[in-house]
């Protein structure tokens, strides 16, 4: 956008062809940027309101993919918040709201921490973050007081929307328990009522188990038994590996009592994708690897989606990511917050996020929206395979009084979340 900053506007452009510019380029398929740019330039001389938004990313080593087909894009997440942002401007322009997005990341959290707190000070009032449990607290407590609001687009962890919440925060990504939740419904209605569970011996691991215990106690579903896979993480397969594995799961999940699905729990990926077509029962396996639930999926075409899957492919040259869409729902949320309150000011846009009137058109079906008492955001999750959805939740029949939305997840009279008030 900055290029443009020394160029004149062009007297010849009105504002009825702006937007007849904008609606052309969504039905021809344009990239947002060329409208996002045309627009900078004919509100150079005017006064533009910014808001600034920095994406914080922490920097993890994580195990490599046990397929090359999943190998992690370096700019996930990072697609999808300047897609958002290119959004944000399009509609912004014409409020005088201008969006700038800046990333920071480090492999150090008290870094990151630190350099949030310096842009917090210098005015920036809005941080989307992709990074652990424990750095989504330390950067909560740091901002504790000020006019920010951090928006979790990258952990799931059910303890940030429970006793580890914090006022100060929302999450655009679903937590343990709504993706359990989501998975579960769809069993259920599939009548695949018993389950074998395997899981990890990671944290992480053990704690989506929890949430798939959670919820199959929940919606009335049995686990028959539990199995921990123990793995070799130097012990990677390549050459000849397959027969190892093909001896290997086989034994381990011999002799399992009679089930209808093996759900597993497998976070990391370290040997969830080794279960499909090699268990010892011929069985359907879901769960991290399978049958996935997930916020979005690359193949999602419903309701208005294949225009996002395309401007993003034509941003990113990839595929939309599960990460991606949670960042760009994470700055779509703060742009929807400018443009309805048609006010810049920081408390203003945190209030009316969180206030009921917000809701936030995200190519799901439903209007998406934060809950009042632990700041999640309600959305319907998909489920589905490595290539297409198979269904999204909630499930037909999974009533609630105010909101299906609420049959996944913590609902409010189950939350320990106490910051947001009774």
């Amino acid at each position: 956008m900055g290029r443009y900053a020394n160029e004149r506007p062009n007297r010849g452009i009105t504002r009825l062809s702006l937007l007849l510019l904008v609606a052309a380029a969504a039905q021809v398929g344009l990239a947002t940027t060329v409208a996002s740019q045309s627009l900078t330039r004919q509100s150079t001389d005017g006064q533009m309101r910014q808001i600034p938004i920095v994406l914080a990313r922490e920097l993890r080593d994580l195990p490599a993919p046990l397929s090359p087909l999943d190998a992690r894009p370096q700019d996930e997440g990072v697609a999808g918040a300047q897609l958002a942002i290119n959004d944000n401007n399009t509609t912004g322009r014409f409020l005088k709201q201008q969006f700038a997005l800046e990333v920071i990341q480090s492999g150090s959290a008290q870094q990151l921490v630190a350099e949030v707190a310096k842009r917090v000070e210098a005015g920036v009032s809005f941080v989307a973050v992709d990074v652990s449990p424990q750095t989504v607290i330390a950067l909560a407590d740091s901002l504790k007081g000020r006019d920010a609001l951090i928006l979790n687009a990258g952990s799931s962890d059910d303890r940030l929307r429970a006793g580890d919440c914090r006022p100060n925060v929302v999450h655009t990504t679903p937590s343990r328990a709504m993706l359990a939740d989501a998975l579960a419904q769809y069993l259920r209605w599939k009548r695949w009522q018993s389950w074998f569970l395997v899981h990890g011996t990671e944290p992480d691991d053990l704690a989506f188990a929890d949430a798939l215990r959670r919820a199959a106690k929940r919606f009335g579903l049995k686990i028959v038994e539990e199995r921990a896979f123990n793995y070799d993480v130097g012990g990677r397969r390549a050459d000849g590996g397959h027969e190892q594995i093909q001896e290997q799961i086989p034994a381990f999940t011999q002799r399992a009592p009679s089930h209808d699905v093996l759900v597993v729990a497998d976070e990391a990926g370290l040997f969830g994708d080794y279960l499909p077509y090699r268990t010892w029962d011929p069985r359907p396996v879901a769960g991290t690897q399978g049958l996935v639930p997930t916020s979005w999926h690359p193949a999602l075409e419903q309701w208005g989606a294949t225009q996002l899957q395309n401007r993003f492919r034509r941003l990113a040259n990839r595929p939309m990511r599960p990460l991606d869409y949670d960042v760009w729902v994470a700055v779509r949320s703060i742009g929807e917050a400018a443009t309805r309150s048609q006010s810049v000011a920081a408390a203003d846009l945190i209030a009316y996020l969180k206030s009921p009137e917000f809701e936030l058109a995200a190519f799901k079906g439903r209007k998406l929206s934060y809950r009042p008492w632990d700041g999640q955001l309600r959305q319907p999750i998909l489920v589905g395979t490595a290539k297409l959805t198979v269904s999204v939740s909630p499930q037909p029949g999974f009533l609630h009084q105010f909101t299906e939305l609420d049959t996944l997840g913590i609902d409010k009279p189950e939350t320990n979340c106490r910051a947001y008030g009774p």
